[in-house]
């Protein structure tokens, strides 16, 4: 019984780790992407009306290669590990919005954010399980 229990135990920690590490990844490529927009969005004649989709486009692409790289090793319940990521991502920019925005507030946009970052993640696990 000892040995049933250490093993959920190690494969818990295991899969805490994998979700912090999709959760990294995602951070990481959305960093990289909006570095990129803002330099196309400096050196040529992009809308400033285009802001929001590609920022949406890029937080949805990020979480999808973050949940997918970082629930690949998890064996059981992915989708849901998957959900977590988008999750965790989303829950971690609104927190520090919340302290860096003054009149921060839940809209729905934000509310359509926080739903397509958890299916983001819950997706792409789901189709390459």
């Amino acid at each position: 019984m000892k040995s049933l229990i250490q093993t959920t135990t190690t494969e818990n920690t295991n899969n805490m780790v994998h979700i912090i590490k999709g959760v990294v990844i995602s951070y990481a490529i959305t960093l990289l992407l909006l570095f990129v927009f803002s330099i196309l969005l400096t050196y040529t004649n992009l809308l400033e009306s285009m802001i929001a989709p590609v920022i949406l486009m890029i937080t949805m692409i990020s979480i999808l290669i973050g949940g997918s790289l970082g629930s690949s090793k998890i064996k059981r319940r992915g989708l849901i590990n998957g959900g977590i990521i988008g999750l965790i991502y989303i829950s971690i920019l609104y927190f520090i919005s919340s302290f860096i925005q003054t009149g921060f507030g839940l809209n729905i946009y934000a509310i359509l954010m926080i739903v397509f970052s958890i299916l983001a993640g819950m997706v792409r696990r789901n189709c390459s399980e």
